[in-house]
């Protein structure tokens, strides 16, 4: 894996729309996420040209946002890109994108959810992207940032130390929805739930692996693409999964993970990671969540050693942490610990 060179203050940043028009529909909630990332990294951020149309000609047009991300890719004046938000259609970019573009040019890409498809088409590249925060969902948080969040962002994308341990989040959590459509909300703090702990599910010793993963929703839209890594490039990895905001129910994740064990990944795998589920899900649903993984890993495929640690903090649930791809990782089942064994970016 090719490493993009770390962000810095000053240096600029693009905002894309890859899917959903969301600057466009609320433009004040896109101005406080580019605001509170300016103001705390630093950066300068500019929109790619058909970032801020209207979320109805951007549905119209995949074209021209797949004409964004390669400009964004080799603008050598744009040193990171930035999902402004993501949606459900970013699959349909990928006839229009070249990936040798990203793999002539690796730089910073980050966001979450229907960007798994971005992610993706880097990874095959060869090129390592950071699964975390977009403009508008993270960065444009009510009220400022969650301080767990931006911490790792600056750890995972603005150092090249090695990443280290990634702690689970000391404070509370949410899902709460606060309307984007009325712009007093952005100064209404969401409600926070207590602070849950890591589930470390089973599994025993210490697992190592490449990290890969994504939404699951997403993930399973492209299978049979061209983006989806051929399985001997999974051996060993750690799959990190989680679930979005329409909150599918465990038999989802069941029925996904049995998909995974038919096309042979699953016994290809050192460990899995399950975000905390997304939607609104309440804290006393999750063990459904985890029953379902246990149904499939363990009573199915008799993958009862196959470490597997759930209710984690990223993905459809504030605050996240960022993971990148095709970099090391380390699940120890003793200490309970989850590592990223090596820097994701180059000095």
């Amino acid at each position: 894996m090719l490493k993009p060179e770390r962000l810095r203050p000053g240096d600029t940043v693009a905002a894309v729309s890859l899917s959903w028009g969301g600057p466009g529909t609320f433009p004040h909630r896109y101005m406080a996420g580019k605001r509170q990332l300016t103001a705390e990294f630093g950066l300068s951020v500019v929109e790619t040209e058909h970032a801020l149309k209207d979320a109805a000609w951007l549905a119209r047009n995949p074209k021209a946002r797949a004409d964004d991300l390669m400009h964004a890719f080799s603008d050598p004046s744009i040193r990171g890109i930035i999902s402004t938000i993501g949606g459900d259609d970013s699959v349909r970019l990928l006839p229009f994108v070249d990936p040798e573009v990203i793999r002539n040019n690796p730089k910073v890409l980050l966001g979450y959810s229907d960007t798994t498809v971005t992610h993706l088409l880097a990874f095959r590249a060869g090129v390592t992207s950071f699964y975390g925060p977009s403009v508008m969902a993270g960065f444009g948080e009510n009220g400022g940032m969650f301080p767990y969040m931006v911490e790792s962002v600056r750890k995972t994308i603005f150092s090249a130390a090695p990443c280290g341990v990634v702690e689970p989040n000391p404070g509370g959590w949410t899902a709460e929805r606060l309307d984007w459509a009325i712009p007093e909300n952005q100064h209404r703090r969401r409600t926070l739930n207590p602070p849950g702990h890591w589930n470390f599910l089973q599994g025993r010793g210490i697992a190592e692996g490449r990290l890969f993963g994504g939404c699951l929703d997403v993930l399973h839209w492209l299978r049979g693409t061209a983006v989806w890594p051929d399985n001997e490039n999974l051996d060993g990895a750690i799959l990190f999964l989680e679930t979005s905001e329409e909150a599918p129910p465990p038999s989802v994740l069941t029925r996904e993970l049995r998909v995974y064990a038919a096309m042979g990944i699953l016994r290809r795998l050192s460990a899995i990671l399950f975000g905390r589920p997304g939607g609104g899900v309440p804290a006393a649903q999750f063990g459904r969540y985890d029953e379902a993984i246990l149904q499939v890993v363990a009573e199915e495929e008799g993958l009862v050693d196959l470490p597997v640690v759930t209710r984690m903090d990223f993905g459809h649930t504030d605050p996240m942490f960022v993971l990148p791809y095709g970099v090391q990782a380390r699940v120890d089942c003793e200490r309970k610990t989850f590592s990223i064994l090596e820097s994701a970016v180059t000095d």
